[in-house]
């Protein structure tokens, strides 16, 4: 602890494919989709966040939205900095400042990621005045989130369902025993929607609207104890042109998501199989722990639970258990050493 550590802000953050959140002072200040605009002839950002949502889909020929995370990391760096930076400004106690104070952040990455990736991360996080930056492995993080002892000599199997990517994880003693990371996740889950709709009713919607029946209706079993109602999807019709109107369930939906639910079960087995006895034994007691928006999928831990013949727990708020656990490490830095990547 030095003199000028009242000049330094801690913040933690989740980089996410989808959402990106930030807490500070333990409240959750920013919960904003990972989308940039750009105006395409001076190449600035016009908005970001819940604004740049709002544009996705509806853009003229000047103006894109892109989503500068890709797969959970960094794809477009110079738009992911601004975006960064410009979140980082909109925390309330920070905007109060007369001077930019510097940060010390603990910033939450893929397990499955790279050096290369993990620099870039690092050099943003640098950019926007961090002094400290520490990272931390999402499956970890969401662990922490959950509540788990991650220290004890005792296996704990994490299945975090981002936007990107799905993290699976086994923990055991402050660290990572096996882990796989899949590219199927909530945007993959959307693709297909999109794919089925045109298929299926000759449908053409946009993101915006798939992302809203997997939210409305989407589910993982075709048989759930309570459905939700069917919903009218509005679009363009693919072979009239015109716009039209369907009806879609449930039902439909859980067949759309089958194939892509099926490769995380298969994710999930492998490294089941891959884990030593000992953590295996403990793993069949504790069960395995959901994180992420995509564990909110209905019926996915039913699912989830038939395959591996373990109980299923869907974590108490899965969208913000990682944001959670990263805030966890940045406060008790000295326990969670360990575990972080200076």
């Amino acid at each position: 602890m030095g003199f000028f550590d009242f000049l330094t802000e801690e913040i933690a953050i989740d980089l996410g494919t989808a959402n990106t959140l930030i807490i500070h002072k333990d409240k959750v200040v920013v919960d904003s989709p990972s989308i940039v605009a750009i105006d395409r002839n001076s190449k600035k950002v016009i908005a970001i966040g819940h604004e740049a949502n709002l544009m996705q889909g509806k853009t003229h020929e000047n103006i894109k939205t892109i989503r500068p995370l890709k797969d959970g990391v960094i794809a477009d760096f110079n738009a992911s900095e601004q975006m960064i930076s410009q979140l980082i400004k909109s925390i309330p106690t920070l905007k109060k400042k007369l001077f930019t104070p510097s940060l010390r952040m603990v910033i939450c990455i893929p397990s499955g990621i790279t050096e290369v990736e993990m620099r870039a991360v690092r050099e943003s996080a640098e950019r926007v005045n961090g002094k400290e930056v520490y990272l931390i492995h999402e499956p970890m993080a969401a662990a922490i989130g959950i509540g788990i002892d991650i220290k004890q000599p005792k296996g704990n199997m994490i299945v975090d369902i981002g936007g990107g990517t799905t993290e699976i994880a086994v923990i055991a003693l402050s660290g990572i025993v096996n882990d796989k990371s899949v590219k199927i996740a909530g945007d993959v889950f959307t693709n297909d929607i999109v794919s089925y709709m045109r298929r299926q009713h000759n449908l053409y919607v946009g993101e915006r609207t798939a992302e809203k029946i997997k939210i409305t209706i989407g589910a993982a079993l075709e048989d759930l104890d309570m459905p939700p109602d069917e919903m009218s999807v509005q679009g363009r019709d693919l072979l009239s042109g015109k716009p039209k109107q369907a009806i879609v369930s449930h039902k439909q939906i859980a067949k759309a998501l089958d194939k892509s639910i099926l490769r995380i079960e298969d994710a999930i087995m492998e490294s089941l199989s891959q884990t030593p006895p000992e953590l295996a034994a403990d793993i069949y007691n504790t069960g395995i722990y959901l994180a992420g928006g995509g564990s909110m999928l209905r019926g996915l831990d039913k699912r989830l639970s038939l395959k591996t013949d373990l109980p299923v727990y869907i974590a108490e708020d899965p969208l913000q258990a990682v944001v959670r656990g990263t805030g966890i490490a940045l406060k008790n830095l000295d326990i969670y050493r360990t575990v972080l990547n200076k």
